[in-house]
């Protein structure tokens, strides 16, 4: 098993209170999977990515573990996360300019950053340059300023620089949502590109675009006010989702070829609750169609069928 999260906790520290935005987390990712994280705006998407390589201020580390590869990743300590960043685990930001150094040549940065690993600039120069040509960037972007690149430009050179250390685990967040259709595409069929090579094991892809996650992800996990839904193979998701919340997020997206006329768009009604002082129980029962008194208690997220896990009374109870 590549990773193993065990009941992770994150608040933030805010003025009023924590902001409960991540609550109980478990789940795993096996070695090869590209894992999906979806959901609304809000539900703790990017809260669970960070946790996972940088948990600063003002997010609070509460509780839980996370084990990479047989080995626990001291998430709560800074410091002593810093040998397992870019090496073990890495992330691709939603922009790409927070990656990069403006002040900096791109191949002067490079250089910066793997000797900070301890790292030859030199004896990871050919493998740089074999990277470029597979994500179709001239050798001479390095002699460039970031600022002297194309948005989809820097977002490729961002997906050089966070896997060329080859890390067990890459987080990719958000990292369509800036760019045009096209890019997009060539963008996604990147990453599976970089898993089928084996620079990186598996892989974690945030987006509130389903449409991308359909294309390259192997299995999806929705979220819903800082707690987990469900978590599937992609097509059972998208095919037979158990959760109230997975199916109408689902059906509130457009099909190609299906007219308004056929088929009209339906939102999910009501609002996700506030976080800093969250209902007790299921958090999406306000807004849940299926609601009962049981829904007061916090559902278990647990396997309902083969790599099928559910956090919903109402499917408990439906199939016991």
């Amino acid at each position: 098993m590549s990773l193993q999260v065990e009941n992770l906790t994150v608040y933030y520290q805010t003025l009023k209170g924590d902001v409960q935005a991540l609550e109980d987390a478990s789940f795993s990712i096996a070695d090869g999977e590209i894992m999906g994280l979806a959901g609304e705006s809000g539900c703790g998407k990017s809260t669970l990515s960070r946790s996972l390589i940088i948990l600063t201020e003002p997010m609070k580390f509460v509780a839980g573990t996370v084990t990479l590869d047989g080995e626990t990743l001291p998430i709560a300590d800074m410091k002593a996360m810093i040998p397992f960043r870019f090496n073990e685990v890495s992330i691709i930001p939603q922009y790409a300019m927070s990656a990069m150094n403006p002040t900096r040549k791109i191949g002067k940065m490079v250089g910066e950053l793997i000797e900070s690993r301890g790292g030859s600039y030199d004896d990871i120069f050919p493998e740089l340059k074999r990277r470029l040509d597979l994500v179709e960037l001239s050798h001479d972007v390095l002699d460039l300023y970031p600022l002297e690149l194309s948005g989809g430009m820097k977002q490729r050179m961002v997906m050089v620089i966070s896997t060329l250390l080859n890390p067990s685990l890459l987080i990719a967040d958000e990292i369509t949502s800036a760019l045009d259709v096209s890019t997009q595409k060539a963008v996604a069929e990147m990453l599976v590109e970089f898993r089928n090579r084996d620079f990186v094991k598996s892989m974690i892809v945030v987006t509130h675009d389903m449409s991308i996650l359909y294309q390259i992800a192997d299995s999806i996990m929705v979220m819903y006010a800082g707690q987990l839904s469900e978590k599937a193979p992609t097509q059972t998701i998208l095919k037979a989702p158990r959760h109230p919340y997975t199916s109408m997020l689902i059906s509130s997206l457009p099909e190609v070829g299906v007219r308004v006329s056929e088929r009209r768009l339906q939102g999910i009604p009501g609002n996700p609750p506030m976080l800093l002082d969250p209902p007790a129980g299921c958090r999406f029962r306000e807004r849940c169609p299926f609601a009962f008194d049981k829904c007061l208690e916090t559902p278990l997220f647990k396997e309902v069928a083969d790599d099928h896990y559910v956090a919903c009374w109402k499917e408990f109870e439906t199939h016991a």
